[in-house]
């Protein structure tokens, strides 16, 4: 039986593509978002992680660093975007080309492009 004391929490963090970091912490019950990343150890290893402006959230929502915490909530450290994914969609768009991509990629044998 779990006391109401203490608060099971993961942290999750991706530095790069293809690479996650997870911490599992047990905390004490009034614990906030900033509290417990600084217990996880999540701040030196990566110094990158700046706490005012890297944006946060619990099980995909954003939130703020003096939300209290509760019992199997995961908290997520987003990283900012490297590439803007309207670029990232125009430019995989032109190497493709519009014949292999979105609602012309199966086409009827004789039908005119885009029926």
């Amino acid at each position: 039986m779990v006391s109401d004391s203490v608060v099971h929490v993961t942290l999750m963090y991706s530095p790069q593509s293809r690479e996650v970091q997870e911490v599992s912490l047990q905390v004490a019950a009034p614990c906030t978002v900033l509290q417990a990343l600084q217990l996880s150890g999540l701040l030196e290893r990566f110094p990158e992680i700046d706490n005012l402006h890297t944006p946060i959230g619990i099980w995909g929502r954003k939130t703020k660093l003096d939300e209290c915490l509760r019992d199997k909530d995961r908290i997520e450290v987003y990283r900012p975007l490297r590439v803007d994914p309207k670029v990232a969609r125009r430019e995989r768009f032109a190497r493709q080309g519009s014949r292999g991509t979105g609602l012309f990629v199966k086409k009827r044998d004789g039908a005119k492009a885009g029926y």
